[in-house]
């Protein structure tokens, strides 16, 4: 074990730690950062593809197209009466001698074809694991004869703290967590048991789905539930089973039930 995010006396923190960290924060595969005009394609001519500012994340290494500026990628004429499909490339490489890293554009021009083209073969790697070629497909170009039909971009943005703040904000406005409470239940030993309520009514939602059910108090380990369902026709919950234990138990039954609100996902309700 050794301290990375923290004094030495000399430098020590890696490009594999740093990226480390960010996979850790951002994930470990390959997204587009919010930020600048997120590397938004823009076609200039069939030969000309320009890449606006942006950040991007490929296992945990960033590279990025500085705001303000934009990047040039050049582009292969397409063939008359044929198809292709070209790919575009964040590609990573390492110089094994010196461990020096660098990210730049790669075009790999795809076969020409009367119809139904594929797109080309790349190197997939993993920075991470040490290897020196890393290529993260960013864009696919289509070719129609001779002309550029579509630029694809490949890769989604992710959201920032603030978009996913409220996208949350906002899940927790459309779904509940209702909590219910049934005390001092009895079961002999070796007998089924059987039992349903009504659900409670919460204005403007509606009951889905049992999410969780749990049982506190006296009794040991063999009080066996088989079904534990919300009841759709009656809007009651029900829960069964055998107390397959030699005693009486007497337990609290803790039940989860998932609410949403009236007219979201409607087409789900039982």
């Amino acid at each position: 074990m050794k301290i990375v995010s923290g004094r030495t006396g000399s430098p020590h923190v890696t490009s594999q730690q740093f990226r480390q960290m960010l996979e850790g924060i951002i994930g470990q595969g390959s997204y587009i950062i919010t930020s600048g005009e997120n590397l938004k394609p823009e076609l200039s001519s069939n030969n000309l593809l320009k890449i606006r500012s942006g950040m991007m994340a490929h296992h945990g290494c960033i590279s990025c197209v500085d705001i303000g500026t934009y990047d040039e990628v050049t582009l292969t004429n397409g063939s008359q009466g044929m198809k292709r499909i070209d790919l575009i490339v964040n590609r990573y490489t390492r110089n094994a001698e010196t461990e020096v890293e660098n990210c730049s554009w790669k075009v790999i021009h795809g076969t020409p074809v009367a119809s139904n083209p594929a797109v080309p073969a790349y190197t997939s790697g993993n920075l991470q694991n040490g290897d020196l070629v890393d290529e993260c497909p960013a864009f696919e170009v289509h070719y129609d004869g001779i002309n550029v039909t579509e630029v694809k971009s490949l890769l989604s943005v992710a959201d920032g703290l603030s978009e996913l703040s409220s996208k949350i904000t906002a899940m927790n406005n459309i779904i509940k967590n209702v909590e219910i409470t049934k005390t001092n239940l009895k079961v002999a030993a070796n007998s089924d048991f059987r039992w349903a309520w009504d659900l409670p009514t919460i204005p403007g939602y509606y009951p889905l789905e049992v999410l969780a059910w749990n049982f506190h108090g006296d009794y040991d380990l063999w009080l066996n539930v088989s079904t534990a369902v919300r009841y759709s026709t009656s809007n009651r919950f029900g829960i069964e089973g055998h107390n397959f234990g030699n005693g009486t138990a007497t337990v609290t039954l803790f039940v989860h039930i998932l609410y949403v609100k009236n007219g979201f996902c409607s087409y789900v309700k039982a």
